[in-house]
């Protein structure tokens, strides 16, 4: 015989030849030489190399032991002291009872829609993060949920959780705030066949997440197309200096033109403009030589309108001072004076005739 001793919190297997004889508890034991002892720990998932239906058959040892059954589409949650310990995925576990308080929350993996009371901070760890998908729909997006490609719901901003399965889960997203297009550097022909550069710009919203995402494939770059088809069909109506004139009618037109069939993408147009008119380079160079042209004409316009005035000017003088002699001599004195400004000495006869005098001396001195 030997004795064995079993400490608190501890239980023993008893084993003879293999075979399993019964289930000892804390305290002293007496056992025959041929027969074995196998400790297990209160606090630890019961784990045996011995067939559990065996072992079960001890209704002593049956009462000890809790069973704990996962079917294949289930997940188990351990909790022990109200606390989350760990999962359990499809298979059978046993623990001990009566030492710790164990709970078991179970969870239907077949379903995608998280229903069961799961405190969210356990979502954060791993243990139970890695049978979650997780979706991130920002305040100003709106998304579209598609189980197994099929549409299922419109979702707005915030977090959303699915179960991990065999399902597939989508979903796609279009941001809902005041979006701006560029469409730079078209190259376009006027209708005199000037070759320019547009820079255009859409300001545009999406209103129907739904008809932009589900109805419309990439709905940004047909939106883009159809800009760009509109704002060729209108420049080529124009000749470049209408074009340069009318900008903002060009605008409203392909504004009221891509408004219509927008709408069938899912889009709201808010405005749209011409931002730039670029001229290539020899266009440029042309442009540049017409308006040198049409600068010089301008200023010999104004040129011959100022000698016009300075004529019809003299003309007037001249006609005042043929009616008055005061007028005449006051004129004499002003050309005397102007002259002495710029000779030494000039002598002059008392005869009166001094202009006359005076337009002798020049035409001597040439």
């Amino acid at each position: 015989m030997k004795r064995v001793r079993i400490n608190a919190g501890k239980v023993g297997l008893v084993f003879k030849g293999g075979d399993y004889q019964k289930v000892i508890t804390q305290g002293k034991h007496w056992l025959f030489l041929n027969q074995n002892v196998v400790m297990y720990d209160l606090t630890q998932e019961f784990r045996t190399s011995v067939a559990l239906e065996i072992l079960l058959k001890d209704e002593v040892l049956a009462n000890m032991l809790e069973l704990v059954e996962v079917d294949d589409n289930e997940l188990v949650l351990v909790y022990e002291n109200n606390n989350f310990k760990t999962t359990l995925q499809a298979g059978r576990y046993v623990y001990w009872k009566g030492l710790v308080d164990r709970n078991f929350k179970r969870v239907d993996l077949s379903k995608i829609n998280i229903t069961e009371n799961i405190e969210k901070s356990l979502f954060r760890n791993y243990e139970l993060s890695k049978y979650i998908r997780v979706f991130e729909v920002a305040a100003y997006e709106k998304a579209v949920l598609l189980v197994n490609d099929v549409y299922t719901k419109t979702l707005t901003g915030g977090t959303y959780r699915f179960w991990r399965n065999d399902t597939t889960i989508k979903i796609a997203k279009a941001d809902t705030r005041q979006l701006q297009m560029e469409i730079a550097g078209q190259e376009l022909l006027t209708k005199d066949k000037a070759n320019i550069r547009i820079n255009f710009f859409t300001q545009y919203k999406v209103t129907n997440i739904e008809k932009a995402l589900l109805e419309n494939k990439d709905f940004e770059k047909q939106l883009y197309i159809l800009m760009q088809l509109a704002l060729r069909t209108y420049v080529g109506t124009y000749s470049l200096d209408e074009l340069l004139e009318k900008k903002e009618n060009i605008a409203t037109a392909v504004f009221d033109q891509v408004s219509k069939e927008a709408g069938q993408l899912g889009v709201k147009i808010i405005n749209c403009g011409i931002r730039d008119v670029i001229l290539t380079g020899d266009m440029k160079e042309i442009m540049n030589q017409v308006l040198v042209a049409q600068k010089r004409a301008q200023a010999n316009i104004i040129t011959r309108r100022e000698e016009t005035a300075s004529t019809r000017s003299l003309l007037n003088t001249a006609k005042l001072m043929e009616d008055n002699e005061m007028l005449f001599k006051l004129k004499e004195m002003e050309y005397v004076e102007k002259i002495a400004d710029k000779i030494g000495e000039i002598t002059v006869s008392g005869n009166g005739n001094m202009v006359k005098q005076l337009k002798d001396i020049f035409t001597v001195n040439k």
